[in-house]
């Protein structure tokens, strides 16, 4: 009897380990497809998030085609346009109409940003520049003198700056940067594409503060479109790390690794110090007060010496303007 069990004790094992094996391959067959598939998702979201948010062979195009037909000119269009040596590398866009790339011009370094679509209403939390025209590039008109351009500039000034008394100063410091071929003399182009710039507040500072070591250095412009100094160091504390990393990296590690790579204390006081330094030139400015609306780290950086730089100034506006714009919006309390 004890004869006659063994064997199909001994029967019943090979099966059982077989459906044990089948269970583990389905259970892995199914682990591995939920991995693709989550993986896919992830892939086709942050696909289509770049291919919405970075749009630099449009913006190339509009400019390109505008320069081509002799409406906007300047520095930087006979290198984006003709001999294609100012190159789109990196995107660093975080908004559709904000077009941000880091760029190579002659190979020199620099962040190229270009302006892509209208903004007809004031919105805090996206736009702080009513463009019309600027994509338009229908101002000045052809027949324009170059007095009419300056009381143009002059106006525009007094409108975003107020009625300070050093503003002819800026007009002619503005008809200097606009003429970029240094001919002496300002075409119809280089003042279309002037006139657009000068919508911009980060433009305008960078032009007000070309003397400020912490203001980058402006490289040259094409229509809206210019080319900015780069930052050495974009993120002010820790270290930044692809996308896909950071998936996969704990919260509390992060924090540790960003403790690692944080500059020294002595460092920080230095970078802090040049933050100082650049709220008083901005306040406090040879052509009136400027206000910073953004003040989040990211809009900060700092070079190979620890000096304070600005990577965007995008949401510093002249006080006088947002008085004007924001002087008969209602005040509306949230809901407690």
């Amino acid at each position: 009897m004890a004869r006659s069990l063994c064997p199909g004790a001994w029967l019943r094992k090979p099966y059982y380990l077989q459906a044990r094996f089948s269970y583990v391959r389905m259970k892995y067959l199914f682990f591995s497809w939920l991995v693709v598939f989550v993986g896919s998702w992830i892939i086709y979201v942050q696909y289509s998030t770049y291919t919405e948010l970075c749009r630099g062979k449009d913006c190339k195009k509009i400019i390109c085609d505008k320069y081509k037909t002799g409406v906007i000119d300047g520095p930087a269009c006979n290198s984006l346009c003709v001999t294609e040596t100012l190159y789109f590398g990196k995107c660093l866009s975080t908004k559709p109409n904000n077009q941000m790339y880091l760029g190579i011009w002659d190979n020199l370094p620099g962040v190229v940003k270009c302006q892509m679509e209208q903004a007809l209403h004031l919105d805090f939390g996206t736009e702080l520049e009513p463009r019309k025209e600027i994509v338009l590039f229908d101002k000045p008109t052809r027949g324009t003198t170059v007095q009419k351009f300056k009381e143009m500039v002059y106006s525009l000034f007094k409108a975003k700056l107020g009625d300070q008394g050093n503003l002819s100063e800026l007009v002619n410091l503005i008809l200097t940067v606009a003429d970029g071929d240094k001919d002496g003399q300002v075409s119809l182009g280089e003042a279309k594409s002037a006139w657009a710039l000068l919508q911009l507040n980060e433009f305008l500072l960078m032009v007000i503060l070309q003397d400020k070591e912490h203001t980058p250095k402006l490289m040259g412009f094409c229509g809206d479109l210019y080319v900015m100094e780069s930052v050495e160091y974009t993120s002010l504390y820790g270290i930044s790390l692809p996308w896909v990393i950071e998936l996969f990296i704990p919260s509390g590690f992060r924090r540790s690794m960003d403790q690692l790579f944080t500059p020294s204390w002595p460092r920080k006081a230095k970078i802090a110090i040049g933050l100082l330094e650049f709220v008083e030139d901005v306040f406090h400015g040879p052509y009136g007060n400027f206000l910073m609306c953004d003040t989040s780290a990211k809009n900060l950086g700092y070079n190979d010496k620890y000096d304070l730089k600005m990577v965007d100034m995008r949401k510093i506006v002249p006080e006088t303007n947002l008085k004007e714009l924001i002087k008969d919006r209602h005040c509306d309390e949230p809901p407690t």
